[in-house]
């Protein structure tokens, strides 16, 4: 038996010129922005017609699924392929997005038809969040992983940038209905493009790592056994906690206290915006990290840094300062840590550790919300950004005191830092 590389292999395609991964990227972007506008429109109808308790059970009702079955839907799409499950999802949503234009055009819909919808909604959510996390490692080499992540990124900050007053345009131009309709099309093009995408194989694991069995508690067990991937899944989890908090709750209570007002609050949070998005484009024209162990830790400390200086800034000056330092390093922590837990993890069980981190991030961590209203209401809002701070920090030491993991990133940071991939190889 030899080993030979493909003609191909030698020299793979750049990520951002490769059809397969830009497709995937539309894909995305288009149903974030769906997303997103979805909960709002949701909002919309919701307040329209009832009160504010009416509103809080409709969202918890799109929110509740999406934390219950974030694993169950990763296992699903290891076990029948990110694809396979991408596509299904998009086509229940379009078809959520007619049923629920047609209830709003009509009548005025009831609160259960409200509830139904978004339970369903927030059901394909969950599983299409973890596979679309797992589908890169089939389109593209591992040494153009960390561009994808800065590609990710971007799409990330751009979809939230513009769905929010693309849905406000339509709700204020249009209806409630208008909006579902758009979804519809945003969902249906990313059906269309995922449609017409047709990825590699699930590639080897490295060398030394243990292949999973599927299902899901194989999955929780690889994470459980696997000391590299275990550390690098606490400090993201420990990063994601420290910034969330501050920046969903901390950053209203610090506006109201400083006495910036809504607009100041509108200049921090665009400024970490504006960081997040050079952050992810650094990344994204680097196209490597060389030494991913290194960076991330660094990363994580200018993230500490001006986490508690923007709760301490005596001015917004210095508020809009610090918010784009944080907003650097969020983009450089975010793109290299999902690069790194990508090429660490064992390729058939990313569906699985990518319905952890969205767990972690969407179903956890904002169960904490309320502490970081109790700790701002006994020490101030500045604390909230302290033990945000201390969070990262505390991140910071896991990482620079496990050995496995800087023994494993700096192998990592050969592979994905590479500026040549030896590409896939073909067993004859």
């Amino acid at each position: 038996m030899a080993v030979t590389r493909t003609a191909t292999a030698a020299t793979p395609r750049l990520a951002h010129r490769d059809p397969r991964v830009l497709a995937w990227l539309g894909a995305f972007t288009a149903s974030l922005i769906g997303d997103q506008i979805w909960f709002l429109a949701l909002s919309w109808t919701a307040v329209r017609g009832g009160d504010a308790t009416r509103t809080g059970l409709v969202l918890a009702a799109g929110s509740l699924p999406r934390a219950l079955l974030m694993l169950p839907g990763g296992a699903i799409a290891d076990r029948y392929g990110p694809r396979r499950v991408l596509i299904g999802s998009d086509l229940v949503r379009c078809v959520v997005m007619l049923i629920a234009a047609l209830a709003v055009w009509s009548s005025s819909p009831a609160i259960w038809l409200l509830v139904a919808i978004a339970l369903v909604f927030g059901a394909v959510d969950a599983l299409f969040m973890p596979a679309v996390g797992a589908l890169p490692v089939r389109l593209t080499a591992r040494t153009q992983l960390v561009r994808v992540q800065g590609m990710r990124a971007l799409s990330q900050r751009m979809a939230t940038v513009v769905s929010a007053p693309i849905g406000g345009a339509v709700l204020a131009w249009g209806d409630t209905e208008s909006a579902f309709m758009l979804n519809a099309a945003l969902f249906a093009l990313s059906l269309a493009l995922l449609w017409r995408l047709r990825p590699g194989p699930v590639p080897a694991a490295q060398v030394g790592t243990e292949e999973p069995e599927l299902g899901l508690w194989a999955g929780l067990r690889h994470v459980a056994r696997h000391r590299v991937l275990r550390s690098l899944l606490v400090v993201t989890a420990l990063m994601e906690a420290g910034f969330a908090i501050p920046m969903n709750i901390g950053i209203v209570l610090l506006a109201d206290d400083a006495g910036w007002g809504p607009g100041g609050m509108g200049l921090v949070m665009g400024a970490w915006g504006a960081g997040a998005a050079i952050g992810a484009l650094g990344l994204t024209v680097a196209g490597r990290v060389p030494r991913p162990g290194l960076l991330l830790p660094v990363g994580m400390l200018v993230m500490a840094t001006s986490m508690v200086g923007l709760g301490y800034a005596s001015g917004i000056g210095i508020a809009v300062a610090c918010a784009a330092v944080l907003g650097v390093g969020t983009g450089v922590v975010g793109a290299s840590g999902n690069a790194l837990v990508q090429t660490t993890c064992a390729p058939s069980a990313l569906g699985r550790v990518t319905g952890i981190q969205m767990l972690v991030g969407v179903g956890l961590i904002p169960l904490l919300y309320p502490v970081g209203g109790l700790v701002a209401s006994a020490h101030g809002p500045s604390a909230v950004f302290t033990a945000g701070g201390g969070a990262i920090l505390l991140g910071v030491l896991v990482a620079v005191s496990s050995g496995p993991f800087r023994r494993q990133s700096r192998a990592a940071g050969r592979e994905i830092g590479s500026r040549k991939d030896s590409g896939p190889t073909t067993i004859i």
